[in-house]
């Protein structure tokens, strides 16, 4: 879809107006909602465009794709805020800089290294699936969700089991700073005492490495800081900011998106039996129910970009320096895209949603999240096959990523 142009001069910018802090941005931090929010996404999306206020939120799949694709207009560069004192690396990097971060990561990450984790993900599953499958019960999101995501970057990273906690905690006082009665100053004053703490972890572990070089990204890493410039593959050599900063962002995306997914996708199956059922007579559905939950639930619903000129997305003009939103879970039930967007089917033939992002900055983990998902899928279901929300519990979701904080589950021993 071609832009449309604004009349008039063109005004130009070369920074955001303001940075987006996901944390206090949302209206009523920590309100949970017992409804999804598919109801409000398909009636979005008849509407292309909304102005709000000085930003525009755009709901298609073709206005997703736009701004997606042309980072040079729709920029992410320096947005995000997470209490960070360094910049987000690679996620707050617009090319031609975001194209050796890039290099470096995506064999990181590629097909053949995440299958190459499929013995020691499932074992790690499965360790968790053994302290409560005998109970009959669990919350799901504190004894699974939340724990599985965390401890399979610990073993990506090269860091011991007993780490585990740290890494929680990091993560939570990152994207989920203290209480929902907290001022926003509050909040944010947590947030910015776990950056630095992140960033200190880090620095001390690279160190490790650097001494001590083992097999793992963390050594990799170490090393590149003191690569030579002609280094092979022409990897330039990186800072140990740089470094940590790439951690930093490593942390908070591998630990939070498969949790808040898991917990998307559980709450489903647990209130939609038929779908469960399919699973467990043909684990061969997982892939596909993976890639159709992921579409459905749209777990990271939203993601920001800040226009270096001034634009017209939808029929609406929004000036340079100012936010666009592509809401992810919107454009992924789009009826020009999906048919039948609201039907949810396992076997769907063409499914390319938008739940990992797109263009330049779509998710570099997004195979390792795939695996993660497959695999908890289909050792889940190999041992609980029957189960179902706890009697007399309901379902709610939390922002600003999509979750359930803490779904309950039960099954019959």
């Amino acid at each position: 879809m071609d832009r449309e142009e604004p009349t008039g001069d063109l005004d130009t910018a070369t920074c955001p107006v303001a940075k987006l802090d996901f944390v206090n941005l949302v209206a009523g931090f920590g309100e949970a909602s017992s409804a999804p929010s598919q109801p409000a996404n398909i009636a979005l999306c008849e509407h292309g465009a909304l102005a709000i206020g000085d930003a525009v939120m755009v709901n298609t799949r073709a206005l997703a794709d736009e701004v997606l694709r042309n980072p040079a207009v729709f920029s992410s560069e320096d947005l995000v805020e997470q209490g960070n004192t360094l910049p987000l690396i690679p996620l707050n990097v617009d090319p031609p800089n975001l194209v050796g971060y890039r290099k470096l990561l995506d064999p990181l990450f590629a097909p053949k290294r995440v299958e190459a984790l499929e013995g020691d993900i499932t074992e790690r599953v499965n360790h968790f699936i053994d302290t409560f499958v005998d109970r009959g019960s669990c919350d799901f999101t504190a004894e699974l969700a939340e724990l599985f995501p965390s401890s399979v970057f610990l073993g990506l990273m090269g860091l011991p089991w007993d780490e585990l906690d740290t890494l929680v905690e990091m993560r939570d006082g990152l994207l989920r700073p203290g209480t929902k009665e907290m001022t926003n100053e509050e909040r944010s004053a947590i947030q910015r005492a776990t950056a630095l703490r992140v960033n200190a972890y880090f620095d001390a572990v690279l160190d490790e490495r650097l001494a001590d070089p083992r097999d793992d990204i963390l050594s990799l890493f170490a090393a590149l800081e003191h690569a030579p410039e002609d280094a092979e593959g022409g990897q330039r050599r990186l800072t140990r900011d740089e470094l940590v900063s790439i951690c930093f962002v490593l942390l908070t995306a591998g630990l939070d998106t498969v949790t808040d997914s898991l917990t998307c996708m559980f709450a489903f199956l647990a209130q939609n039996p038929d779908h469960r059922r399919a699973l467990v007579a043909d684990p061969h559905l997982i892939p596909g129910a993976v890639e159709e939950l992921l579409r459905w639930e749209t777990p990271v619903p939203q993601v920001v970009r800040w226009t270096r000129q001034t634009e017209v997305l939808g029929g609406v003009t929004v000036t340079a320096g100012n936010h666009v939103m592509v809401n992810i879970g919107a454009a992924n039930l789009d009826p020009a895209e999906f048919d039948e967007p609201t039907e949810v089917r396992f076997d769907r033939d063409v499914n390319r949603h938008l739940a990992f992002g797109g263009g330049v900055h779509r998710c570099l983990g997004s195979h390792l999240a795939r695996r993660e998902l497959r695999i908890a899928l289909r050792e889940w279901h190999r041992r609980i096959p029957d189960y179902g929300l706890t009697p007399g519990y309901e379902v709610t979701y939390l922002p600003p990523l999509r979750y359930v904080p803490d779904l309950q589950l039960t099954w019959p021993t």
